[in-house]
């Protein structure tokens, strides 16, 4: 099992590579800007979280990317398998959101003519704020919520080298499972976020290699009044020191081996994301099936840019094995898995 922990400290070395690889379930290693070697057209900051029930769900997004940066917003309708999301780029950003350092605190903020976006955390609880004109035809956009994080709750760090570029790396925190509150407006209908909904954080950092392929999953609620959640993915880097995959269960992280995303395919081997997918673990601790919803899909070919993206939600059914031994039944359990090409 690739299991190597991170230790505290620095996270980048006086030559700009990662002083170490591997995972933690809290924030263990210093991220500083300024520490980083590679151009900054290749620095890629970003905040995405994704608050959800039974129902509907928003994503929300702020991401500084070097020569590129996004503010972006989706509604997402389970009940109706609809969604809708428009992102606005902001050009050549070059470190002038000035992204929050660290996870645990700080505010970010942008604004134009057409949107105003703020997510603050004073350490407490986050407060993310997205106003957006014409969001869809006249209808504009607007989320007003508050996340907060139970105490000494895990979560899943993973620092990431790439081989071919000793300068490139990712460091990235998914805190799943986030208690929230507020709503979201589209035109004149308003959608309130109550007890059933929760939240969760896609915190990354750092410089990344030209094209890449990258698998990710996730799920946030109940089963039996316990909370309970996950993470899984593969194909970003190098991940011989360490991979994302992790359960969590009334606030622990259970860490576990490598997962293999089975999407099914036609016959001339063509992806077809809205039929039943598989989800293995080698070490069986993770065993699901999963019925789709909806895809939320873009593709962008522009040049020497490419981004084709499946992010696809839908229903878990099946295990998961706890470090223990314990298993969890899960069934009809919301959460989504995507697929993402990017050249950028």
């Amino acid at each position: 099992m690739r299991s190597q922990l991170l230790q505290r400290g620095n996270l980048l070395d006086e030559k700009g590579c990662l002083t170490q690889a591997g995972y933690a379930t809290s924030l263990v290693k210093d991220y500083r800007r300024k520490d980083i070697k590679a151009s900054s057209m290749r620095i890629k900051e970003w905040d995405y979280y994704l608050i959800y029930n039974e129902d509907f769900g928003i994503a929300l997004t702020l991401a500084d990317n070097g020569y590129m940066g996004l503010v972006g917003a989706s509604f997402l309708d389970f009940k109706n398998t609809t969604e809708r999301t428009t992102n606005l780029l902001i050009p050549f950003p070059m470190g002038r959101l000035k992204m929050p350092e660290t996870s645990e605190s700080g505010d970010v903020s942008y604004r134009n003519k057409r949107v105003e976006v703020s997510f603050k955390n004073d350490g407490k609880e986050r407060h993310l704020y997205l106003k957006m004109k014409h969001f869809h035809k006249e209808k504009d956009f607007f989320a007003d919520i508050t996340m907060v994080e139970k105490p000494e709750m895990d979560s899943m760090v993973i620092a990431t080298p790439f081989l071919k570029k000793k300068k490139a790396f990712y460091y990235n925190q998914k805190i799943i499972g986030m208690q929230v509150s507020g709503c979201v407006i589209i035109g004149e209908k308003t959608y309130s976020f109550g007890k059933s909904s929760q939240g969760l954080l896609d915190w990354g950092r750092g410089v990344w290699t030209y094209d890449n392929v990258w698998y990710w999953g996730a799920g946030q609620g109940q089963i039996d009044g316990k909370s309970f959640g996950f993470n899984i993915g593969y194909g970003f880097g190098d991940t011989k020191n360490a991979t994302e995959n992790m359960i969590f269960y009334e606030g622990k992280a259970h860490k576990f081996d490598d997962i293999e995303f089975v999407i099914p395919k036609d016959e001339l081997g063509k992806e077809e994301y809205l039929k039943p997918w598989k989800f293995i673990s080698s070490d069986h601790r993770f065993d699901m099936d999963f019925t789709p919803i909806l895809d939320r899909k873009s593709r962008t070919s522009f040049a020497v840019l490419l981004s084709d993206q499946h992010q696809v939600f839908g229903k878990f059914s099946g295990k998961a094995i706890l470090e223990d031994g314990t298993e969890i039944i899960v069934s009809d359990f919301l959460g989504f898995a995507e697929k993402v090409h990017n050249k950028w």
